[in-house]
C-alpha cells in the first residue's frame, strides 16, 4: 500500500480525476484504475476500490444530469435489465493478475480512443432504439464491467453516440445511472467472493465525492463536454502504457 508522499500525491490527484469524469456523466472507474495503476496498487485492491468510488461519484453525477432534465428512462431500461445480473456474475469472477492488467489496458485504450475521437450526435438525426440489440449490449457491458471493476459508462456512452440513440447530454445522464447500478451489482459480487479494500478507502470516497459533485455540476449545466476530454486522455494513455509494458 502506498504511504507518505505517494499517498499525498494520490489524494491530490483523485478528486481531479473524479471532477473530470463526473463532468461527462461518468463515475470515473477507468480513471481511478488508471491512477491506481500508476501508483502500483495491488490488483485485488484496485477493482473493489474503483467500484466503491464509482457508486458515490456516478450517483452524484446522475443527480445533477437528471436535475438538468437530460435523463431518458426509455433509453436506460433495456440496457440495465441485462447488465445488472451480468455485472454481478462478472464481480464473482477472479482473473489472473497478468490477464487482468492486459484486459484493463485494452479498456483504457478504448476509453482513450473515445476521448480523442469524440462523436457529435447533434450533427446527425437520432435513430429509434433497437431494444433487442440494447439488451444484448447491456449483457456484454455488464459482464465485462463486473470482471474489470468499472461501471461500463466509458463503453456505453460512445455506443449510444455511435448508434445515434441519444445526444451527448442524454448519453451522459443514462450512463451515469447505468454506471451506478452496475457498480452496485459488481460490489455485491465482490462481497460474495471476498473483498479487499484499501485502509484509506473512505478517505478516497470523501475526496472523489467532492470532486464528482463539482464536476457533475459544471458538466451538466455549465460546460461543453469537449473541454475535459483531452485532459482525461493523458491519464488513460499513461496508465495503458504502464499496464502493457511495466
Amino acid at each position: 500500500m502506498i504511504e507518505g508522499a505517494n499517498l499525498l500525491l494520490f489524494a491530490l490527484l483523485l478528486p481531479g480525476v473524479a471532477f473530470l469524469y463526473a463532468s461527462v456523466g461518468h463515475g470515473g472507474a477507468s480513471g481511478y484504475l488508471a491512477l491506481m495503476a500508476l501508483f502500483s496498487f495491488a490488483p485485488e485492491v484496485m477493482k473493489p476500490t474503483a467500484l466503491l468510488l464509482n457508486l458515490f461519484v456516478a450517483g452524484v453525477a446522475f443527480f445533477q444530469f437528471y436535475r438538468a432534465q437530460h435523463f431518458n428512462k426509455t433509453l436506460f431500461i433495456p440496457f440495465v435489465v441485462t447488465s445488472i445480473p451480468a455485472a454481478f456474475v462478472g464481480g464473482l469472477l477472479q482473473i489472473d493478475t497478468a490477464l487482468y492488467k492486459q484486459i484493463l489496458g485494452v479498456f483504457l485504450l478504448f476509453a482513450l480512443v473515445r476521448m480523442l475521437w469524440p462523436i457529435d450526435s447533434k450533427k446527425t438525426a437520432l435513430r429509434p432504439l433497437n431494444k433487442t440489440l440494447a439488451l444484448f449490449l447491456g449483457l456484454l457491458i455488464g459482464l465485462f464491467s463486473g470482471m474489470i471493476g468499472i461501471g461500463g459508462g466509458i463503453i456505453l456512452t460512445p455506443l449510444l453516440l455511435l448508434l445515434r440513440w441519444g445526444t451527448v447530454k442524454t448519453a451522459a445522464a443514462v450512463s451515469a445511472l447505468f454506471i451506478w447500478v452496475n457498480s452496485a451489482a459488481g460490489m455485491l459480487g465482490q462481497f460474495s467472493s471476498g473483498i479487499t479494500l484499501s485502509a484509506y478507502s473512505w478517505l478516497f470516497v470523501f475526496l472523489a465525492f467532492g470532486g464528482g459533485l463539482l464536476g457533475s455540476y459544471f458538466g451538466s449545466q455549465k460546460w461543453s463536454i469537449k473541454r475535459v476530454e483531452w485532459l482525461l486522455s493523458g491519464v488513460l494513455l499513461l496508465a495503458s502504457v504502464k499496464l502493457f509494458f511495466l
